[in-house]
């Protein structure tokens, strides 16, 4: 899979659902506002990209709105129905 670096993270990107990931609006969308982190998750809606920031169950900041888990029920109830969208975990 292919990665990018973000600031001072290194992400994979582990799943890219129907050619979700655009390096170039993933680096314009990104703010150190999701350095913390342990996954991104940008799908699009309306031709714009949206991201969310999730976590694995172990990390302390887990809370069940942005555990990875939980990551099919958030697309299902929260974004475009069969959206376009990608993952990336940081390295």
């Amino acid at each position: 899979m292919q990665n990018v670096v973000l600031e001072e993270n290194t992400y994979e990107i582990i799943k890219d659902y129907k050619n979700g990931y655009n390096k170039d609006e993933l680096i314009n969308k990104y703010t150190d506002y999701f350095k913390d982190y342990d996954y991104i998750v940008g799908d699009w809606a309306y031709g714009k990209l949206r991201l969310k920031g999730f976590y694995e169950k172990n990390n302390k900041k887990c809370k069940e709105i942005n555990n990875i888990d939980n990551l099919d029920k958030y697309l299902k109830e929260n974004c475009a129905f069969d959206c376009a969208y990608f993952v990336a975990k940081r390295k």
